[in-house]
């Protein structure tokens, strides 16, 4: 124990350290006395007293689980030897308040009052949902296929709009703290079955699909728009399973059996906002220059959220669909110009439009030695843009070899300057970002 515990990287962590990260697994000590007064543990909520303890010694442990720590509502102090009858008199002999003639005697919430409020904080959650259209008393005793399905209703009603989810996130959050604060309580057992509904549905919520892989999302959908996709003709890969082409769904018709078929819709249009959104992150993260498509998303769930003149979800479906079908017509893009993904970023960055058939042709070039070179300056440079040195070795760098490469014309000395400074931005945010270009 005085050694600590040791990380994945070899090192060691100190026992102080690690109780205080709430991401350690070291979650529950067991003391004697020097962690009682002079610890502090923002996150500890709760501490269990068997000791005798009185005046400062009782205050300063007390105030080891009232410390201020997000998610956090209250520390819990669970006493196994009644020390109330001293925390009042450590309290009239340490603590001011406005009210010094105060016995002390508001210093511990009534259990019922607790326990009301955590009814509120049920009530206002589950009024919340049958808001949605969901009655939230047919989870109540619901098991096997029955819950599935209620659970499944319950969630599609949650993603009727953005909104409707993160007030639902909120109140939630709130039933678990006050839930958390009376778990030693017996009263509190009435309210654990919707406690775990509700849970249960906020962990759901919560759940992100692990891939962007826009294709599986339209193979899951498969069995309900058959008709409205037309597939590839089979090949020697038709036994692993059908292949979807995304270029050619007929998007009318796809909205159309949508809008017949599919009875949860909110959360089938959730499941491909969660691919759209993955794949924009990545392609951004890669590609800068792709902006366009993040606010051509954004003005899509803008128009699904707005409550005046808001459009159907049924066509909200289908200009993601669609929108997801030039997502990956642009990632192909690449491979269609003889670039690699990073090469093609360059050339975005440096693309200038009204160029020449044969400037273009030189740019391509300009694109891939520039990557080149650059991969090979800053292979050997560990934290290069923690260094003002480094840093303005790669702007020089980059600013001299467009100077080199650039088709003069079309462009301009201001020109070249301004891409170097652009071309600069991106290295350098690719490698804060832990993207760093990396030679293949």
């Amino acid at each position: 124990m005085k050694t600590g515990f040791q990380t994945p990287d070899g090192k060691r962590v100190g026992v102080d350290d690690a109780f205080k990260d709430p991401r350690h697994p070291f979650r529950i000590a067991i003391i004697c006395a020097m962690w009682l007064t002079g610890f502090d543990v923002e996150c500890l909520a709760t501490l269990y007293i068997d000791k005798p303890m009185k005046a400062h010694t009782l205050m300063q442990a007390v105030a080891r689980a009232n410390r201020v720590y997000p998610g956090k509502d209250c520390g819990v102090i669970v006493d196994y030897n009644g020390m109330l009858k001293s925390l009042r008199e450590a309290l009239a002999q340490y603590a001011t308040g406005d009210d010094e003639g105060s016995d002390g005697g508001g210093i511990v919430a009534p259990i019922e009052e607790l326990v009301a409020a955590l009814a509120q904080a049920i009530e206002a959650a589950e009024k919340h949902l049958k808001g949605l259209g969901f009655d939230p008393a047919r989870l109540m005793g619901a098991t096997g296929f029955t819950r599935i399905q209620t659970l499944r209703d319950a969630v599609d009603a949650l993603y009727a709009s953005d909104e409707a989810k993160r007030r639902f996130e909120i109140m939630s959050r709130q039933v678990f703290i006050r839930f958390k604060a009376l778990l030693m309580e017996p009263s509190a057992l009435a309210y654990a079955e919707r406690h775990d509904n509700i849970e249960t549905l906020y962990k759901k919520l919560q759940e992100k699909r692990d891939t962007a892989d826009v294709t599986e999302l339209i193979k899951e959908l498969h069995k309900i728009v058959n008709d409205a996709i037309r597939a590839q003709d089979v090949g020697e890969d038709h036994a692993e399973g059908l292949t979807m082409d995304l270029s050619r769904i007929d998007f009318a018709k796809l909205r159309d059996e949508f809008a017949r078929k599919v009875k949860r819709k909110h959360a089938a249009l959730q499941d491909i906002r969660d691919v759209v959104e993955k794949k924009i992150e990545q392609m951004l993260a890669r590609n800068p220059t792709r902006m366009d498509y993040y606010k051509k998303y954004q003005e899509i769930i803008a128009d699904y959220n707005r409550e005046k003149d808001r459009v159907t979800v049924e066509e909200t479906f289908a200009k993601l669909v669609e929108l997801a079908n030039n997502l990956d017509a642009e990632q192909k893009r690449a491979a269609e110009e003889g670039l690699t993904d990073d090469e093609l970023a360059l050339f975005d960055l440096l693309f200038k439009e009204n160029i020449s058939k044969a400037d273009r042709e030189r740019l391509k070039q300009a694109s891939k030695a520039l990557l080149a070179s650059l991969q090979e300056l800053l292979e050997p440079m560990q934290n290069w843009t923690q260094n003002t040195t480094t840093q303005a070795e790669v702007k020089i760098f980059i600013l001299d070899t467009l100077w080199q490469s650039l088709p003069r014309p079309p462009f301009s000395d201001e020109e070249t300057e301004a891409l170097a400074g652009r071309v600069y931005d991106y290295v350098w945010q690719r490698n804060t970002s832990g993207q760093a270009l990396v030679a293949a």
